[in-house]
């Protein structure tokens, strides 16, 4: 992909506030609503900025109400708690009618400087020995450009790109025009994509939406291509479950939930 086409951003900011989608941002399900995981972004820039830089946010959850509109969004957030420690914000997005689309909450620890902790050996996924490859989730049920045509993607060398577990790299698009995102909100594209990373069955046979997202970070991410190893269990009550360890090149940053629902299509 030609990089000033991946660098298109997701969103840009109107005179009045609101966040406008750009391709890059449209979801495979419709033509005119997002993709959650920029979306999610969205929420972790006002959290992070409501709170502030002391503290690292650590966990964030968003509950997909309503379709999230390409034509507009507003986005929220109030601290519903401060201490040393912590702090925890509550985020809404509304779209340009006033109609709640997404809630969202957050926590932030502060941050220390401890010399020497102990942690739990992990190994790192190598972004040296891939090789080029297609999105996971090609299909989509429209015809626009969106999501998956402005993302680089590699896959370890070897590696499933077929259905079930696998895992992939991937580099998105900036979240706004002229402004840097922070680490976190630079993963939360990657985030939203375990279904659609590690799925059982392709869209045209199962349609496999996620109707929330819970992402927990213990290390800021520090490179620009972001790992997830993915699973996805889907159960014949029409109810399944993405799971994804994510990583940065330094090895593994957090985890990502997402719960699912399941659909023929039509």
């Amino acid at each position: 992909m030609p990089t000033d086409q991946r660098m298109q951003s997701y969103f840009r900011l109107s005179p009045d506030g609101a966040f406008i989608g750009n391709d890059p941002v449209r979801g495979p399900w419709s033509a005119d609503h997002c993709h959650a995981g920029p979306v999610t972004g969205l929420i972790a820039r006002a959290a992070e900025t409501e709170v502030g830089p002391e503290k690292m946010l650590t966990r964030l959850t968003v509950d997909l109400l309503r379709p999230l509109p390409l034509a507009g969004l507003r986005v929220a957030a109030e601290t519903t708690r401060h201490t040393k420690t912590l702090a925890t914000t509550r985020v809404t997005v509304h779209d340009l009618d006033d109609t709640l689309c997404c809630t969202a909450t957050t926590m932030h620890l502060v941050r220390k400087d401890l010399s020497s902790v102990p942690s739990a050996a992990s190994e790192k996924l190598s972004i040296s020995d891939t090789v080029d490859g297609p999105f996971p989730i090609g299909q989509m049920r429209h015809d626009l450009p969106g999501f998956a045509h402005f993302v680089d993607v590699v896959y370890p060398k070897g590696g499933n790109q077929g259905p079930g577990p696998k895992t992939i790299w991937m580099r998105a698009p900036p979240l706004l025009d002229g402004e840097i995102q922070s680490p976190i909100q630079s993963i939360c594209p990657l985030a939203d994509c375990g279904n659609g990373i590690s799925w059982n069955v392709p869209p045209t046979e199962m349609g496999f939406m996620n109707t929330d997202l819970t992402l927990h970070i213990h290390r800021e991410p520090v490179s620009d291509w972001l790992a997830s190893d993915s699973v996805s269990h889907w159960q014949s009550s029409g109810i399944g479950m993405s799971q994804s360890v994510l990583y940065d090149t330094q090895g593994p940053v957090g985890t990502a939930l997402q719960t699912l629902v399941l659909f023929p299509p039509a």
